[in-house]
This record gives structure tokens, C-alpha cells and sequence, in this order.
């Protein structure tokens, strides 16, 4: 096993409704994507904004695409007139949560592609 970043294999994007922000992690593969479903649970999202998100998340799996979508509620400051925050729209919460860690058996790791340049 071996730990890797998501943004290291994954990509993502998030935007935001109100004080709602919803952030889609893709997958580049039918076997990345069953990782993901194991361990990028919604707990482990929550846990990891919990700076930003005060709300509950919820996840939903969209298999046809290869994603997870978390629904981050009391995730903006109040929304966008109301926040004080700078990133008033969400856009920063899926680089974010490319950010977290997974464990990855070496010979998945080896099949993945790398969007991250070598040392970045």
C-alpha cells in the first residue's frame, strides 16, 4: 500500500448554491473509482473541511461518470452576499479536498495516471 494525495490521480469541481456547496471528486478508472467508494466517505469529507463546512455532508455516488458528490450544507459563511469569506462561490473546496490522502495497493498505484508533475 502506498498513500497518495487525490489530486495526484483524481480530478474535481465544486460550486455553490446559497450557503450549499457541492463538490464532484472524478475518477480516472472503474478501479479508482471502487477506492474512492471505500475510503472518500462522507465523514472523512466533513472531517476535512471542517474549518470551512459547519453543516452535515452527504455523498452520492454517480457510477456512470466515475464521481462522488459531496452536498456541503453551512459551507459558505451565510452565501454569497452574506459571507465574509473570499471565495464566496465554493471553487476552492474541490482543490481542497484533493488535498486528502488515500491508501492505494501498489499495483492500482502503478496503473494510475499522474496529473501532478514529478516533485509538485
Amino acid at each position: 500500500m502506498t498513500r497518495k494525495r487525490l489530486g495526484e490521480f483524481c480530478q474535481a469541481r465544486s460550486g455553490d448554491k446559497a450557503d450549499v456547496a457541492n463538490i464532484a471528486v472524478f475518477a480516472p478508472t472503474p478501479d479508482a473509482y471502487e477506492l474512492l467508494r471505500d475510503q472518500l466517505t462522507a465523514a472523512s469529507v466533513a472531517e476535512h473541511l471542517a474549518p470551512l463546512v459547519s453543516g452535515p455532508v452527504v455523498r452520492y455516488e454517480a457510477p456512470n461518470v466515475l464521481a462522488l458528490n459531496f452536498v456541503c450544507q453551512h459551507a459558505l459563511g451565510g452565501g454569497g452576499p452574506r459571507t465574509l469569506r473570499s471565495d464566496i462561490l465554493g471553487k476552492t473546496l474541490g482543490p481542497n479536498v484533493l488535498r486528502m490522502e488515500v491508501s492505494v495497493p501498489a499495483e492500482l498505484a502503478d496503473r494510475l495516471p499522474r496529473l501532478v508533475p514529478p516533485g509538485g
